[in-house]
């Protein structure tokens, strides 16, 4: 790996690079992608089962589209029992953890005046999960439990099938454990733009959530407004923050963790010791070798891979939170001091048994985390993406007579005399 003294130029230029990577920069593909939404739009399902045949190879019409119980039942025979049960350890863990979110509606009574908060979930979510290249169980779990848990009313699911129209039977299986409504054999984007705006099969939904390649982001960028997203997703990031104390071993172990995603994914060590880089850049090359992706991961490191040294701690943590990286693991001395000064992390692992994957997969916090330095601004996804908020107000006689006179100024000073006399009219002899 590249090793770096970290410098004001470096992290400048590091992080320019990085946010190279965003979906918002490859505008080369919006025009397809606007096509296929459009062409979906308007033609429903003729264009989703049209595009479902040129990308997938499938043959998939009315008749077969929506994933029957029958298939269900075939997925669990298919299904190696010791995944059902690791998957359904999962599923608990992550439950568990989402519940712990769950907000509640309130109302405070003072005076005349009662004013309040009223949560609601949303009435119909659409999941989109890969298919192609790789199997993601795991992301079924992340993304439908969430609105499991905050009361959705209908799930459903977008997948792309194989040339056997079928869909992975790990895929099903997690999705019937999670409680999926129904599931669909659609993939890219046209299954975003089919939820988007609903066809004869498919029906519309409020809120679409769930990763997938650049056609798929570029899709849910483009239908924003007309429905909600969770956002935009970049290629996975990993940052290591590690002093003296950290096994290099481990550290290697964890950066190639998220560098075998894609070629585009970020691994990166901030350390305070030139004695650990040097060691965890060996320990990169011997696993490299020997790692089932291994070309996948050199073009990843080359590209977006980097070790950083820096002259002290404070250095450290501002560079980390300048980059606000998805995922961040601290292995220092004493990390939980470390954590309260990191501003800016998806998710934060913290010490040296804490390793990435586990968060991917176990441990219950979700693993759709904000990328490329969006951790600034945006959250992992949670119930709080399944609900909405209505304020509510409610004003006696008595409690408006005492204010009327200063909301109608306020209504005067800006022009707008309607607001005024609604309220004026009230109290008029």
């Amino acid at each position: 790996m590249k090793t770096l003294k970290l410098t004001q130029d470096t992290q400048k230029n590091i992080l320019e690079s990085l946010l190279k990577r965003s979906p918002n920069n490859y505008t080369e593909f919006e025009g397809r992608v606007n096509d296929i939404i459009t062409n979906v739009r308007e033609k429903k399902d003729e264009a989703v089962f049209s595009y479902t045949k040129q990308f997938d190879g499938a043959d998939i019409n009315a008749s077969n589209v929506l994933v029957t119980k029958e298939e269900i039942e075939e997925a669990y025979s298919l299904v190696d029992e010791k995944l059902l049960t690791v998957i359904r350890k999962a599923l608990v863990n992550i439950k568990k953890y989402h519940e712990k979110q769950v907000q509640n509606s309130w109302f405070t009574t003072e005076d005349g005046i009662i004013l309040g908060q009223k949560v609601t979930a949303l009435e119909k979510a659409g999941v989109y999960v890969p298919g192609g290249k790789a199997v993601y169980p795991s992301s079924v779990l992340m993304n439908v439990l969430p609105a499991k848990v905050a009361g959705v009313d209908k799930i459903i699911m977008c997948t792309p099938p194989g040339k056997d129209g079928k869909v992975y039977p790990s895929t099903l299986v997690a999705a019937n454990e999670a409680g999926v409504d129904e599931i669909y054999k659609v993939g890219g984007a046209q299954a975003v733009a089919a939820m988007a705006f609903g066809t004869e099969s498919i029906p519309k939904v409020d809120k679409i959530v769930g990763p997938g390649n650049i056609y798929v982001a570029l899709a849910k960028k483009a239908v924003f407004g007309y429905v909600s997203i969770d956002s935009i997703a970049g290629p996975s990031e990993i940052l290591v923050l590690a002093d003296e104390t950290a096994n290099p071993k481990f550290v290697a172990a964890d950066l190639l963790s998220q560098a075998e995603h894609d070629e585009m994914a970020s691994a990166i060590l901030i350390t305070t010791s030139q004695e650990l880089a040097e060691k965890v850049s060996e320990e990169v090359d011997k696993f490299v070798a020997q790692l089932s992706r291994k070309e996948i991961i050199q073009k990843s490191l080359d590209n977006y891979g980097y070790i950083l040294v820096a002259d002290n701690l404070d250095d450290a943590i501002d560079a980390t939170n300048a980059i606000a990286s998805e995922h961040m693991e601290v292995v220092t001395k004493d990390p939980f001091s470390v954590m309260t000064r990191i501003r800016n992390a998806g998710a934060i692992f913290v010490g040296e048994y804490s390793s990435e994957p586990l968060g991917d997969y176990f441990a219950g916090p979700n693993h759709v985390l904000p990328t490329n330095g969006t951790a600034k601004f945006f959250s992992p996804l949670g119930v709080d993406d399944f609900i909405k908020k209505s304020s509510v107000i409610s004003y006696s006689r008595e409690a408006l007579e005492k204010v009327h006179k200063d909301i109608e100024q306020f209504a005067e000073c800006e022009q707008l005399t309607a607001h005024a006399n609604s309220i004026k009219v009230r109290f008029e002899e």
